[in-house]
């Protein structure tokens, strides 16, 4: 909750034309950034928390109710039965939510995920497209 209160505690900067970032491109890129890398974390922490019952319940049924499929579940031709997604899986899906603002080729299949994926999105392009056009525009 603290980096997302950060993001829109940065956003609310750009947009009031805070002085914070009036000559420092460098600085909003880095700290913008920082913000957008701890989302794409937090947000595959969640992932990986909530899917399934969360971890502890993934370690006594790992097949039972998930919330997201994977690819390596549907083709058993490329990926043992027993296949199970770790940690770097939902990192993943982080990673394709934040960058490609779109369903990837993981599908949420429960209400929860997708808007957790919606909500990324979002805090994604606000960051991404604030900071960046800002910082083009201190660059001209």
């Amino acid at each position: 909750m603290a980096n997302l209160f950060a993001a829109a505690h940065l956003i609310a900067d750009i947009l009031t034309n805070n002085k914070l970032f009036a000559n420092n491109a460098t600085g909003l890129l880095a700290t913008g950034g920082v913000i957008w890398a701890t989302n794409v974390i937090t947000f595959g922490l969640w992932y990986w928390d909530l899917d399934r019952g969360g971890a502890a319940a993934r370690a006594h049924r790992p097949y039972a109710n998930p919330a997201l499929v994977f690819p390596e579940m549907q083709h058993t031709d490329y990926a043992p039965t027993t296949w199970v997604p770790i940690f770097a899986d939902y990192l993943v899906l982080a990673f394709w939510t934040a960058t490609a603002f779109s369903p990837t080729d993981i599908s949420a299949i429960k209400r929860w995920p997708k808007l957790l994926m919606m909500m990324e999105a979002v805090a994604s392009l606000g960051i991404g497209g604030l900071v960046i056009a800002r910082a083009i525009n201190i660059l001209q």
